[in-house]
């Protein structure tokens, strides 16, 4: 029997370019080996989501929404399912509908405070702000189409002046998962760490918490089978799920048995003031932590090993000059499931760096994640920060919302030496975007703070695109002083996953037997 190949192919691309994957077989059987290698199409959609940014009243919430210009062929406007109309792309954030206390279920929760202004991204190039101030503010969730999907970036940064969480808060809007990691977050009596779960999707999901310590698992209550509604969050205070006695470290491990979710921890620590520990990436045998700012004062490495095997890890510290072993740690032991922690004083010395950690013997390499708690300051005037492992820059990667003052972007490049491409965006009141290609050292850290918009109004966008050589890990640290307090937030740089893998159409369009 005879069938065409033309529609299943064509199939199966528009399928790749809106979900990120596809697999490609004739009705007869695999497809025919001379079919040409795949190739990269940009995505047609991407989704955000974004946790309520605090419970202070005197909360200043500003959201950053940029998409990069593409400079791939195919980013066109994208045709309506069969009608041949052409659909406009969008990229627009929207309230939840609920927020849920912890552990609650959400039954017609209080109308959800939406910004001042919609953060819609109408073009490429130019981020577009929006203010939302107090505790009201509920979590977002989003999604772009068409030319505003690919490399589409949220990023959500708070003052909270005053109070128990007073603090610099930033994060980068999350795309959904069913897997997260999160070194360095805490029971302890000083701290309030809050696991925000926000689901974007129609339909509820089912998630599981789990909490270890120094000496392993916590014995945990009512962590399973936690229900977060359909497009509702709940936030989940970490104290309330296990009866033992306060941990200073913890590593905690959110999954899905159902849907998917977005997950974030706020932390606020009574003396050293809050901010957001994102997920670290997923559990590798080496590990790179961008971006130290050289004027830290305190830093705790926390490390975790989700396997059955210890782990060996070397600690190294790359420099603006090259890689050298910390002062009294140059290596670190971590057991099977149980959180490790090393304070490691006086690290920077005044100049910007990044922590490496590799197998100490390569033939025993352990998959780990890991976190830095970092604080700036002294006495009554300290600000926290984390800084979670991150996976290098494969193709593209963006954060929005930078300041013509207080912006550093730390680059590393752990192996061979590397070049990459930075442009700064054009301002999201005014300003041309500039572009430049740095050179990073082989086993080096370099700050950039001089890259800036011409004629900058308002704040911009930073983006990263390797150029050439070794892989390339990289931060932004914002520092917005506030009454002598040095407050600052640190984003790694994610790859935006702007394009994806796609089979590419056989040249012979004919028919199979």
């Amino acid at each position: 029997m005879k069938r065409t190949t033309l529609s299943l192919i064509a199939g199966a691309t528009a399928l790749a370019a809106v979900t990120g994957f596809a697999s490609l077989t004739t009705p007869d059987g695999p497809a025919a080996p001379e079919a040409k290698a795949a190739t990269r199409l940009p995505v047609q959609r991407a989704g955000l989501v974004c946790p309520v940014p605090s419970t202070s009243e005197v909360a200043e919430t500003l959201y950053t929404s940029y998409t990069p210009p593409s400079t791939i062929a195919g980013t066109g406007a994208a045709k309506g399912g069969g009608s041949g109309k052409t659909e406009q792309p969008t990229a627009q954030l929207r309230p939840a509908v609920n927020t849920t206390t912890s552990g609650g279920t959400a039954k017609g929760g209080k109308k959800a405070k939406a910004p001042k202004a919609p953060a819609t991204v109408t073009a490429p190039g130019k981020p577009v702000t929006a203010e939302a101030d107090g505790s009201a503010v509920p979590a977002l969730t989003g999604a772009a189409t068409g030319t505003l999907a690919p490399g589409w970036t949220v990023q959500q940064t708070t003052v909270v002046p005053a109070g128990g969480a007073r603090g610099l808060l930033g994060l980068g809007c999350g795309a959904p998962d069913t897997d997260f990691w999160f070194p360095a977050a805490s029971t302890a009596k000083e701290r309030q760490d809050y696991v925000h779960l926000t689901n974007p999707d129609d339909t509820a999901a089912v998630v599981d918490i789990e909490l270890y310590g120094p000496e392993g698992a916590l014995k945990s209550q009512f962590t399973e089978g936690i229900p977060v509604p359909a497009r509702s969050t709940v936030p989940v205070l970490l104290p309330t799920l296990t009866g033992e006695a306060a941990q200073q470290d913890v590593t905690v491990h959110v999954s899905t048995r159902s849907g998917r979710i977005g997950a974030a921890i706020a932390a606020a620590d009574e003396k050293l003031g809050s901010d957001w520990l994102p997920a670290a990436a997923d559990p590798a045998s080496s590990v790179v932590l961008p971006g130290i700012p050289g004027d830290a004062t305190s830093v705790r490495l926390v490390a975790f090993v989700p396997g059955d095997d210890d782990a060996d890890l070397k600690v190294q510290l790359a420099t603006t000059s090259g890689t050298i072993v910390p002062a009294g740690t140059d290596t670190l032991h971590v057991k099977s499931g149980m959180t490790s922690f090393v304070d490691l004083p006086g690290l920077t010395r005044g100049s910007a760096g990044s922590l490496l950690l590799t197998p100490s013997d390569p033939k025993k390499a352990t998959p780990v994640v890991a976190a830095l708690r970092v604080v700036r300051g002294k006495g009554a005037d300290t600000e926290i920060a984390f800084l979670p492992a991150t996976a290098p820059v494969v193709a593209r990667a963006t954060v929005a919302d930078n300041r013509a003052k207080g912006s550093t972007l730390s680059l590393t490049a752990p192996g061979a030496a590397a070049q990459v491409k930075v442009t700064a965006s054009a301002g999201s009141g005014g300003g041309t975007p500039v572009s430049r290609t740095v050179t990073v050292k082989a086993g080096t850290t370099q700050a950039v703070t001089d890259l800036v918009p011409e004629g900058l109004k308002g704040s911009y966008a930073l983006t990263v695109e390797p150029v050439s050589g070794g892989k390339v890990y990289a931060s932004r640290t914002l520092a917005l002083p506030l009454d002598g307090t040095p407050m600052f937030t640190i984003q790694t740089f994610v790859d935006d996953r702007g394009t994806v893998e796609v089979p590419a159409a056989r040249q012979d369009l004919g028919v199979l037997d």
